[in-house]
């Protein structure tokens, strides 16, 4: 827009000059010619220099007169009354010379200093008129009885031709007028107000509406900013049709090619001073690149080299941008599921084996080769280098959510990519799409969606879910074969629903588990396995010792519960609690249960003994709209309230699995929820009322008060969780 802006410009300054020369438009060019003849007499040289001083002059009084008026005073109300004024005074001015001279109008005719009008260009005419051609004459040359179809359809390519030329205006002048005047103008209602316009114009015969951007621009400059200053340029515009071409004659050419000048001279200043400092170089050389075309070629060519050389540019520019947002670990991007502090202190050590890359932008050739050149530089490290081995690579997690496009060299990176995935056995895990958006098209077309070793999952928080799912089951099943094999009970684990969310081509195999029967197997489970080595050695320093802990002395409910849920936070004695047990109440609730709403005054704290809960935290703008930036209509968008965990998300979700607390926080300091909680697979839990906590203060204050520190303990620990999880998402 900037560079059609100044390619107008050099127009209107070229236009100037014709106009001063009384030469057509056709004959201006750049060449020795056109030098020559603006310098062959004192004459021709005074018919350009003088009004170029004058717009010069004018653009001088209006940029003092425009500081004065920042200023204050009287200088702002006459500021808009400077342009129109000046170019009152000016004819005046000339009419003063010419009178006081006693000069010849006809000869200033002659000489180029008046409009000539006459049909012949000559001086007949004393006038200068035009002829007593009315401007309805046109209508008289309307004869349907001479009206040939013939060539309609042998210029239908001219049509076509002109038809686009007058579509192309609208959509180029209406921003430029936006940037010009630094105001919002509605695009769409414009083309519909021009559309209608022309339909009519058609329809009565007479010559098609076009929106010309200077005279626009000099109106809104002058203060026509109202509908009431647009009916009275209509309505004078009218009397001008009605008088005709005779006042014309009487116009100072200078006059004329000054105000030419004067917009000329603003629009190249606009497009090419003001724009020095607010764009970098690149953009500097489209805008003089856009106007060197147009004033080379035309209009639409130079338009059409513009669109060109910005999707160059584009292009470029784009290549040069980060497509990652940033690099994680699964051990600083946990997820949201509230579980045993064994559990996550596992979690948090063999998630290293994590690796996170959020992406963002479009994606294509320019901006995919800085993804696979980071991805292959973590899998595959420079020979001699040791990084494998002390950060060796589980699962690969690519987050989408700030991606909105995906073109086809960008897809098939992806392939390639997954093949050198599947070379180290790590899982590539996408999330934040849809499979059947934009960007899961791209990816389906291509069929790495379908590949073995490949998950895909809405959000990001599923897709953490299920890896750390996915280390806990590998762990607690490689746990219960061995204590099969030495006659002993295994121990198992709740797992998540993020194994099954989303998932693609079989979610509930664990990529390098012992179990699975892929027929790849790969050799980390052996001892040598940097892999699994770490997931044993973290294992053995947290799950290993607490289940120890854990062994109950009591295997009657709910002691073990209770145990699971504080034994990993000190040396927890059952018999100090004892008397807490007749306080709490054994429930057995389905799937889908509401235990409580955002905004409910609490009533009790739970242990949860089998079974799952989620609880959703909704913000104060879960209402605000979006639109889906993956292009899926018929779900929500990725990332909008309380749908995932995208950087505009006004909520997030919490799973809470058996042998934690749920609902603590709001009990201990009776205020209202902060989540809905429901049940999302067949709980059994352990209700401990209000009530009930303020009898057992009453009665057994020391049991209270121990129970109270663990309680507060645990919630500290759990939303230490949520707040590290919550500030990865961004």
């Amino acid at each position: 827009l900037v560079g059609c802006i100044g390619g107008v410009g050099v127009f209107l300054l070229e236009t100037g000059l014709t106009v001063s020369l009384r030469i057509p438009d056709d004959d201006f060019s750049y060449s020795f010619y056109t030098l020559r003849l603006l310098f062959s007499s004192w004459s021709t040289f005074a018919q350009w220099m003088l009004p170029l001083v004058l717009a010069v002059l004018l653009r001088m009084l209006t940029t003092l007169i425009g500081r004065m008026a920042r200023e204050g005073g009287a200088a702002a109300r006459w500021n808009q009354l400077v342009f129109p004024v000046y170019f009152v005074i000016i004819p005046i001015l000339f009419y003063i010379v010419v009178f006081a001279g006693r000069m010849d109008l006809g000869k200033l005719r002659k000489d180029g200093w008046l409009f000539d009008l006459s049909p012949s260009g000559g001086s007949e005419d004393p006038s200068g008129g035009g002829g007593g051609d009315h401007w309805y004459a046109f209508y008289e040359y309307f004869d349907l009885n001479l009206i040939h179809f013939a060539p309609l359809w042998a210029t239908l390519p001219t049509q076509f031709a002109l038809l686009f030329f007058n579509i192309l205006p609208p959509p180029l002048n209406v921003p430029a007028l936006s940037v010009s005047l630094n105001e919002d103008v509605d695009t769409d209602k414009e083309l519909v107000s021009h559309g209608y316009s022309n339909l009519l114009a058609g329809v009565l015969g007479t010559v098609p509406n076009y929106l010309v951007y200077v005279n626009t621009l000099l109106f809104y400059r002058v203060g026509g900013t109202t509908r009431i200053s647009g009916f009275l340029l209509a309505l004078a515009t009218l009397g001008l049709l009605m008088m005709g071409t005779g006042p014309i004659a009487y116009i100072p050419i200078p006059v004329v090619s000054a105000l030419i000048f004067v917009l000329g001279i603003d629009l190249v200043k606009e497009a090419l001073w003001d724009t020095r400092h607010r764009v970098n170089r690149t953009e500097y050389i489209t805008i003089a690149s856009i106007m060197v075309a147009m004033t080379v070629w035309d209009f639409v060519k130079g338009v059409l080299w513009g669109i060109v050389v910005s999707c160059f540019f584009f292009v470029v520019s784009n290549s040069q941008r980060r497509s990652i947002r940033a690099l994680h670990t699964g051990d600083t991007a946990i997820s949201t599921v509230r579980r045993p502090s064994s559990q996550k202190a596992y979690i948090r050590e063999v998630s290293k084996q994590t690796t996170i890359l959020r992406l963002q932008g479009f994606l294509f050739f320019g901006t995919i080769t800085q993804v696979e050149s980071t991805i292959r530089s973590l899998i595959s490290p420079p020979p001699g280098s040791n990084s494998w081995p002390r950060h060796p690579i589980r699962f690969l997690v690519l987050d989408l959510t700030l991606v909105y496009g995906v073109d086809m060299s960008a897809a098939e990176a992806f392939v390639r990519i997954q093949r050198l995935l599947a070379a180290r056995y790590v899982t590539l895990v996408f999330c934040g799409l849809d499979a059947d958006d934009n960007i899961g098209r791209a990816l389906r077309s291509v069929d790495v969606l379908g590949m073995e070793g490949v998950e895909l999952f809405r959000t990001f928080g599923d897709a953490m879910e299920w890896t750390e799912n996915a280390y806990l089951r590998a762990w607690f099943r490689s746990l219960g074969v061995r204590n099969l094999k030495e006659g002993h009970v295994g121990v198992g684990v709740e797992i998540g629903p993020g194994e099954f969310s989303g998932v693609i081509g079989g979610g509930d195999r664990i990529v390098g588990d012992e179990g699975s029967s892929d027929g790849a197997v790969e050799d980390e489970f052996s001892a040598l396995s940097p892999r699994r080595e770490h997931l044993s050695n973290a294992a053995n320093n947290t799950l290993v010792s607490d289940l120890l802990s854990q062994a109950p002395i009591i295997r009657e409910e709910p002691y073990p519960t209770l145990i699971r849920c504080f034994s990993s936070f000190e040396d927890f004695d059952v018999e100090n609690f004892r008397p807490l047990v007749p306080y709490l109440k054994r429930m057995s609730l389905p799937t889908g249960t509401v235990l409580w709403k955002q905004g409910d005054m609490p009533d009790g704290l739970y242990f949860i003994e089998t079974g799952m809960l989620r609880a959703s935290y909704k913000f104060s703008n879960s209402a605000y709209p979006m639109a889906n930036t993956n292009g899926s209509s018929s779900e929500p968008p990725i990332g909008a309230p309380g749908v995932g965990d995208g950087i505009f998300d006004s909520g997030i979700d919490e799973s809470m699995v058996p042998g934690v607390l749920a609902g603590e926080l709001t009990t201990l300091s009776s205020l209202p929820r902060n989540a809905t909680a429901i049940v999302e697979r067949d709980a059994v839990l352990w209700k401990l009322t209000s009530e009930s906590l303020a009898e057992l203060e009453e009665k057994e204050p020391r049991v209270a008060r121990e129970f109270t520190r663990l309680v507060v303990k645990s919630a500290k620990i759990d939303y230490d969780t949520l707040l590290s999880a919550l500030a990865t998402r961004q």
